[in-house]
């Protein structure tokens, strides 16, 4: 498939994958900063944003659709950064291209993935519609926050409630959300029900890769982060307290710090 991308600035290449429900436009907390020293691409994946597709597919065609997008491009060798779902694509990318790859970022991802969200009840529902409907009429707005976003589902994808977050959840977040295809959702939940591990073979991965994680997301847990990243030959791991799952819109300064620090401290991720 031929997947919609966002490409922006130049210099080695960036490729981005976002989760689920994603987007290439909820990267930008990634793709904004750092292509003022790179080309980032961030790609909709098949079923997502713009790739629109109402046809069934697997996992599996996300990874020939990116090679795909890679080779139309010209992208012999990048560097690899996921969220969430587009974290495990990013393994499953290394995996069967490790030549092509220089480096891995991980954000809120897992090669064995586990969760322990709550379960959820009509009230939830009842409190994010309404959390999400006025806050995207007016974003960051700190009374909504207050009233119902703390007592909605946001409060397991955030944990620091702050006007920055919100304002990422209106701008990206709704809009992602709305354009997830039915086929993308029962691809994933395809998967799910199958089971998703591959710690026996992240040895295999020998490039430098970098593990963040939030310490109270409960749809990746941190445990099971730091388990990939022990897993993993020649990895950094940082675990950020006090925040969740959407941690990149919760503290982007500081994520971004440490992401460009580590691309500092392994200069030849980023030489062709």
């Amino acid at each position: 498939m031929n997947l919609n991308v966002e490409l922006k600035g130049q210099g080695f290449p960036i490729l981005c994958l976002h989760g689920h429900p994603g987007s290439a436009q909820a990267m930008s907390v990634f793709t904004n900063p750092l292509s003022q020293d790179f080309l980032t691409l961030a790609p909709d994946l098949r079923g997502y944003g713009k790739s629109r597709t109402s046809e069934d597919f697997a996992m599996s065609d996300h990874l020939e659709d990116l090679e795909t997008l890679l080779d139309r491009f010209g992208i012999r060798r990048c560097l690899l950064l996921g969220w969430s779902l587009g974290g495990i694509l990013a393994l499953e990318l290394l995996l069967r291209s490790p030549d092509r790859f220089s480096g891995l970022i991980l954000i809120g991802s897992a090669a064995r993935p586990a969760g322990n969200h709550p379960p959820t009840t009509w009230q939830d529902l009842l409190y994010t519609g309404i959390a999400g409907i006025v806050n995207w009429i007016r974003p960051g707005w700190q009374w909504n926050i207050n009233t119902f976003g703390r007592r909605s589902l946001f409060r397991y994808l955030l944990s620091q409630h702050n006007p920055i977050a919100y304002h990422y959840l209106a701008s990206e977040a709704l809009s992602a959300y709305f354009n997830t295809s039915g086929a993308a959702n029962r691809a994933l939940s395809q998967s799910l029900r199958e089971g998703y591990n591959r710690l026996e073979d992240l040895s295999k991965i020998q490039v430098p890769s970098l593990v963040l994680a939030g310490s109270n997301d409960c749809h990746i847990t941190a445990r099971s982060s730091q388990e990939t990243a022990q897993a993993l030959p020649h990895s950094q791991w940082r675990c950020y307290e006090n925040v969740a799952h959407l941690f990149p819109w919760e503290i982007p300064e500081l994520v971004l710090k440490d992401i460009q620090q580590w691309i500092e401290a392994h200069p030849n991720l980023v030489i062709e």
